[in-house]
Order: structure tokens, then C-alpha cells, then sequence
């Protein structure tokens, strides 16, 4: 698990910036930031803002070298999988690309509406990330999440399809697991961060 900053990453990125703010609106690199991922990930779950680029994506990333990757578009242009309507997956495995629509109710989730999704600043998604993975939180931000975890399960080989993923899911959640992985990437991330740079 890890979050790259682009304009830390990528020197050019920085000058991007400003205007991007400015502009507020989705652009080019919502989309070519992902595709610049320098950890060189082989399985990946990517989200687009847009169906239509589910298929091209999913193709670029086996261009640059994916074994398998899902590339996921949210209903009502979300990057993410979500329980307020239907998903555009696009599966890239074995050299082809296959792309389909995933009704989240079909793995037995109830709909959502897009309120019950939201968050607010930092310190508020914090709060509802350790609801959800400590068991206090339930209902839909709990069923996004096992839904989003199911495909990056399945993406990384540890599941074959996203109703297996959606039960390791919850029984990783349900045990407490998750929210240790929590509190451990934290804790390197701290240790991290006081270690001077080289």
C-alpha cells in the first residue's frame, strides 16, 4: 500500500499543479498519473472517471508490463467500485482484455445512495477508515470497501473472482487483520518519516 505524490515524484508534475486547481475539473492527468507508476506494479486495481477508458486502460497497463490488472469505473464517473449503480470493469489477464459490468447487488450488496458514501477532510476519512476496519462502521462506506478490496484481491492473484474476494474481504476485516495492517503501515510510515533524507 502506498500513495505517490506525482509532483514529488515527477518534477514536471509540480508546474502542473497550480492550473489543475484552478481548473477543477477532471483532466489528462487524472488519467496519466496512474499509468507513471514507478513502483513498476505488475497487479494493480486502477480507477478512471470515465467507462469509456476502462478498455484502453487496461490495455496500456498490459503494454507496460501488468500480469493482471482491473481497471474500474464507478457509477456516476467515480474512479472507484461503488454501490450507487453499476460498475465497467476491464480485466486485463493472460495477454487479452475482457470487459463487463458488475451489479454490485449480485454479490449481495444493498444500493447505495452517493450520501452515504461521502467523507469530509482528512482527519473525518481517517475517522471513517478505522470505523470500517474496526467493525464500528457498517452499511455502505463498509460495503465499498470490501468491494474495492474483493478486485484488488483478485487483481493480485489471491482470489479468483470478486465474490471470493468480497468473503476474504470481510473475514480479513471481521478478524481484526485489516486494522492491524492499519496501524503497521502507520507506524513504518512515522518511522519513515524521521529518518533523515539521503
Amino acid at each position: 500500500i502506498g500513495f505517490l505524490f506525482a509532483s514529488k515524484l515527477h518534477p514536471a508534475m509540480k508546474f502542473a499543479i497550480n492550473a489543475r486547481k484552478e481548473m477543477a475539473i477532471r483532466t489528462i492527468f487524472n488519467i496519466l498519473g496512474p499509468l507513471t507508476n514507478p513502483a513498476g506494479a505488475q497487479r494493480q486495481l486502477m480507477g478512471v472517471f470515465a467507462w469509456d477508458m476502462t478498455d484502453l486502460m487496461a490495455k496500456v497497463l498490459g503494454e507496460l508490463g501488468s500480469v493482471h490488472a482491473l481497471v474500474v469505473s464507478g457509477y456516476g464517473g467515480l474512479d472507484e467500485l461503488t454501490t450507487t449503480g453499476p460498475n465497467r470493469i476491464s480485466e486485463y489477464k493472460d495477454g487479452k482484455v475482457t470487459t463487463y459490468e458488475l451489479d454490485p447487488e449480485a454479490l449481495g450488496f444493498k444500493g447505495a445512495h452517493i450520501s452515504e458514501l461521502l467523507g469530509g477532510e482528512p482527519p473525518v476519512n481517517a475517522e471513517i477508515l478505522r470505523g470500517v476496519l474496526s467493525g464500528r462502521i457498517y452499511g455502505a462506506k463498509r460495503d465499498v470497501a470490501l468491494l474495492n478490496a474483493a478486485a484488488a484481491l483478485m487483481a493480485g492473484g489471491l482470489v479468483h473472482d470478486l465474490g471470493q474476494g468480497v468473503e476474504l474481504a470481510a473475514r480479513t476485516v471481521d478478524s481484526g487483520a485489516a486494522l492491524g495492517k492499519l496501524e503497521s503501515l502507520i507506524e513504518y510510515t512515522r518511522q519513515l518519516a524521521a529518518q533523515p533524507i539521503s
